[in-house]
């Protein structure tokens, strides 16, 4: 046998066991973005079961974002201290435990705090598997095909979640919105052990950075907990001036601690690194715009158009799709013409199928009405789910890439959690007063509004866009075939 012919049957087994490593990667990003918003259509129904209070209720919401935002940066860290598949394995573990104390909550703060856990569970789960994306795979194209299918996996899923919401809760109840994460997080946990390559020891002379964790983790998450909490108890209510205060005296403590400590949680240095200041900026944005969308298209599709829970699923196939096809295709375009140049193009097609998804949102008219917009805006909100992060993290040493996923990740979560309030707040100045037969084109015309202004917004990330870097070309007789090392 020759040697080309040996190399080649040695090749394959490996292309086999990274296929099913990233099969595994992309599933556990599915379960993360699917828990993300699979609880938004069954509110309801948890609501009436638990006797939540019209205040309490958005905490179901809330407390998994405010803790996926607080413990993101540790999440990163510890991925670049502990190894990415031993924060993988917990993060997967925190979430089966976590969800099935929502599905059996007894009551609403039971239910609240399994919300709370699932959020912490994802803050080690998202940067792990992140992380062994871009460690485990050759820079270029196989990287960014591996980015493809994460980010279909990603972007897809926070559409199923949806859809899953409305179908589970129409035919088992609310709480199956919660046990069905429970067979998830088991199957990947299994999965993890063959499949993932064991974590290296070479930590030695690093240290864990105690006091940054602590007012890293407790800083933002007390500013998340005033940007979610503004919208509905006041921006000057105790709460929310005493959580910003807070939130921003202990991250302001946390730089301090950071420019003195040896062995940092987040090494300030990378904030000079130009494609990763640059991604945070987009991740942010784009969350606080194009991410909210759901969001409001949930509140369409319910509060205007009177769908139920299992037709509000149904509405979401649409763009389910567009953005499934989206994130397929954009590491193929970012291989081809770049991640800065691609980024950019999703932003511009996004914001049209923001506008148009916009002006076409009136009571009473058939759902076909919406579906042009959809599309396109699912398009972009796919392409450059997949592309973002990757291109964030482009230039972030492996050692370090743990931290430099939570760094972009939390920008995300806190831009999520911005972006929505003040939406939030912009569509609710066109109800006020309307009642009766008003209230449907007064809500639609509070959303309309909202969703253009998301629109403004993504315009505005195309410019922060622009400043990552050009793509270096290819170094001559570059082997491409550079071998998988999950």
């Amino acid at each position: 046998m020759t040697s080309t012919a040996a190399g080649a049957l040695d090749r394959a087994p490996r292309r086999r066991r990274a296929g099913l490593t990233l099969a595994l990667l992309a599933f556990a990003q599915l379960i993360i973005s699917i828990d993300y918003n699979i609880v938004y259509v069954a509110l309801p129904e948890i609501g009436t079961g638990l006797g939540f209070t019209q205040q309490t209720l958005q905490w179901v919401i809330s407390a998994y974002a405010v803790t996926f935002g607080g413990f993101l940066l540790l999440g990163g860290r510890a991925c670049d201290l502990f190894g990415p598949r031993r924060m993988f394995v917990t993060g997967l573990a925190l979430y089966g435990v976590s969800s099935l104390i929502g599905g059996l909550a007894p009551n609403s703060a039971v239910l609240i705090l399994g919300r709370a856990l699932q959020g912490v569970g994802g803050a080690f789960l998202f940067p792990a598997t992140l992380t062994l994306v871009s460690t485990g795979f050759a820079e270029g194209a196989e990287r960014n095909r591996a980015f493809s299918v994460w980010g279909a996996a990603g972007g897809s899923g926070m559409i199923l979640g949806s859809l899953l919401g409305g179908v589970l809760t129409q035919a088992f109840g609310w709480e199956a919105v919660f046990y069905v994460n429970v067979p998830l997080a088991a199957l990947a946990l299994l999965l993890a052990f063959p499949l993932t390559a064991p974590d290296t020891n070479a930590v030695g002379g690093r240290s864990f950075d105690l006091a940054g964790a602590l007012t890293s983790t407790v800083g933002i998450t007390a500013v998340v907990i005033a940007l979610v909490q503004g919208p509905e108890s006041g921006w000057l209510a105790p709460v929310t001036v005493i959580s910003a205060i807070a939130g921003v005296v202990l991250l302001a403590a946390f730089v301090v601690v950071e420019k003195r400590g040896a062995d940092p949680l987040m090494p300030l240095r990378l904030l000079r690194d130009r494609n990763l200041g640059t991604g945070m900026g987009v991740t942010f944005l784009y969350m606080a715009t194009m991410g909210t969308l759901l969001y409001f298209l949930t509140v369409f599709f319910q509060g205007v158009q009177g769908y139920n829970a299992l037709e509000t699923g149904l509405a979401y196939l649409v763009p389910m799709v567009a953005i499934f096809t989206g994130a397929m295709v954009g590491g193929r375009l970012a291989t081809r013409f770049g991640p800065r140049a691609t980024m950019v193009g999703s932003l511009v097609v996004g914001a049209v199928g923001t506008v148009v998804t916009a002006l076409t949102m009136h009571p009473g008219d058939p759902y076909w009405v919406l579906v042009p917009g959809m599309l396109v805006l699912g398009l972009g909100q796919g392409t450059g789910y997949t592309v973002m992060f990757g291109a964030a993290t482009a230039d972030v040493a492996p050692a370090e890439q743990g931290v430099g996923s939570g760094m972009a990740s939390t920008s995300q979560q806190i831009g999520g959690a911005l972006g929505l309030a003040v939406l939030v707040a912009i569509a609710n100045t066109a109800e006020d007063g309307a009642t009766g037969d008003a209230l449907p084109a007064a809500i639609t015309d509070g959303l309309t509004t909202a969703i253009l202004v998301a629109a403004a917004g993504i315009v505005i990330t195309v410019f922060v866009a622009l400043n990552f870097t050009k793509p270096k070309p290819p170094a001559r007789h570059e082997d491409t075939r550079t071998a998988v090392t999950v």
